[in-house]
C-alpha cells in the first residue's frame, strides 16, 4: 500500500503541475484529466494508484480556493503565485490530504511531500515544503502532536 500511494502522489503531482501550467480549469472532470494524461504520456500506472491519484487531483482542484488560502496564511514571505509551480502543487496536494484524510498520519503526508520536493523541486524545495507543511498541519490538524 505504501508504494502504491507514493506512486499515486507522484503521478497526482505531475497532473496538477500540468494543469497549473496550462491554466486548465477542469473542475469536476479532474479525474478525467488523470486518465487523459496517463494516456497522453503513455504512462504505466497501475489501476489502484491511478484511482488514488484521480481522487487526490479531483479533491485538490475542487478545494483549490480554500487550500490556497491555507497555504498563503502559512507562508510568511511568499505569495502563492510567486512560489515555484512544483512547490505550490506539492503544498496544495498535501494540504488537501491533511484536511481530508485523517487515516494518514501527519508525518507520513509531510514526509511524502518532502520526498516529492527532493525528486521534482529545486535544491531548497524540500526544506521550504517541510516548513510550510508543518505550519499548515498545526492549523488544519490542531492538537495532532505528530506534526
Amino acid at each position: 500500500m505504501h508504494g502504491l500511494r507514493r506512486r499515486a502522489r507522484s503521478y497526482a503531482l505531475q497532473v496538477l503541475f500540468a494543469l497549473d501550467e496550462l491554466g486548465e480549469d477542469v473542475g469536476a472532470s479532474a479525474r478525467g484529466a488523470v486518465d487523459r494524461y496517463a494516456a497522453l504520456f503513455d504512462l504505466e500506472v497501475d489501476p489502484e494508484s491511478l484511482q488514488f491519484a484521480g481522487e487526490l487531483v479531483e479533491r485538490t482542484r475542487e478545494e483549490a480556493d480554500d487550500i490556497d488560502d491555507i497555504v498563503q496564511r502559512a507562508s510568511r514571505n511568499w505569495r502563492i503565485d510567486r512560489m515555484s509551480r512544483v512547490d505550490r502543487n506539492i503544498l496544495r496536494m498535501s494540504t488537501c490530504e491533511l484536511r481530508r484524510d485523517a487515516k494518514v498520519p501527519t508525518r507520513v503526508i509531510i514526509n511524502e511531500a518532502v520526498e516529492l520536493a527532493k525528486e521534482f523541486g529545486a535544491e531548497e524545495s524540500a526544506s521550504f515544503v517541510n516548513g510550510l507543511l508543518d505550519r499548515i498541519a498545526h492549523e488544519v490538524r490542531p492538537g495532532d502532536d505528530t506534526a
